[in-house]
């Protein structure tokens, strides 16, 4: 009686491979962008980081964006800065922001604003590129063209190129943001707003994979008014009197999130926030 032979298949089956995304709140001056800069390397090797994207549009001295600050950061390990509707407070930045692609500009500016509304990171440590789209909000802010159009059209050209998508939606009103959030679920990897340097609790997966805050907060002094000394704004909202509102220095913080992407789906799998002191 022969015994029996017995045959092995192997199975190759594809594992997820995870992304990690770190995202920093608005930095504001010189405080919030010096924490940046002597954090990030801890923090990118205890999470496992590949992207860093920091919204910047006050990091010259609390509004506005300058060249030495922005090289600064890139420098430091930045992938992409956003911005807001600070970018433009300092002229300068109409000069230069052509010549640096990953500082992009909110995409609902006016057809022949200089710079750019989206930007696509290549990196060699990368599998795919990452996209990244910045809009601003219209509710309390500057009425700007649509938004949610806008968006939609960096995308759909982003898409061509990657699945893995993320959106810094700049806005006032929480209204606005959550809707920007369904708006693109399963469309983009993560919508996270930013501009109220006040980081919310609401963090989550969107049904279709997207993951969603509504804002990530600040880096910059938390003991002040959003970055700022707190007494000359007290007195401002007590007198309706003209203050000079200078940046504050006390308990500097650094607020963000970690979004984790599904590599092969461009999904999320997971959000997790981060509020790390000096």
């Amino acid at each position: 009686m022969s015994s029996a032979s017995s045959v092995c298949y192997q199975i190759n089956i594809e594992r997820p491979k995870t992304l990690n995304i770190l995202v920093i709140g608005d930095i504001v001056g010189k405080p919030g962008r010096e924490l940046v800069q002597e954090l990030l390397p801890e923090i990118k090797k205890e999470y496992s980081i590949d992207v860093v994207i920091v919204n910047g549009e006050n990091m010259a001295g609390g509004s506005g964006v300058t060249e030495k600050p922005l090289k600064e950061l890139l420098a430091s390990g930045v992938n992409v800065v956003t911005s807001g509707d600070h970018i433009w407070k300092k002229k300068e930045t109409q000069t230069f922001i052509d010549n640096y692609p990953q500082l992009i500009r909110p995409a609902n500016y006016p057809q022949g604003t200089p710079g750019r509304g989206s930007y696509l990171l290549e990196l060699k440590t990368l599998n795919k590129p990452v996209g990244v789209v910045n809009v601003n909000g219209r509710i309390f802010m500057d009425p700007l063209d649509c938004p949610f159009k806008a968006v939609k059209r960096e995308v759909e050209k982003l898409k061509e190129r990657t699945n893995i998508i993320i959106v810094d939606m700049h806005a006032e009103a929480t209204s606005e943001k959550v809707a920007m959030g369904w708006f693109l679920d399963g469309e983009v990897s993560c919508v996270f707003g930013t501009h109220t340097h006040v980081p919310t609790a609401d963090e989550r997966i969107l049904p279709l994979g997207t993951a969603y805050i509504t804002d990530v907060g600040m880096a910059g002094a938390h003991d002040s008014v959003i970055g700022r000394e707190k007494n000359p704004v007290i007195e401002r909202f007590l007198t309706q009197m003209p203050q000079k509102f200078d940046l504050a220095t006390g308990d500097v913080r650094l607020n963000g999130a970690i979004i984790s992407v599904d590599e092969n789906t461009g999904k999320a799998t997971g959000i997790e926030r981060i509020s790390i002191a000096e």
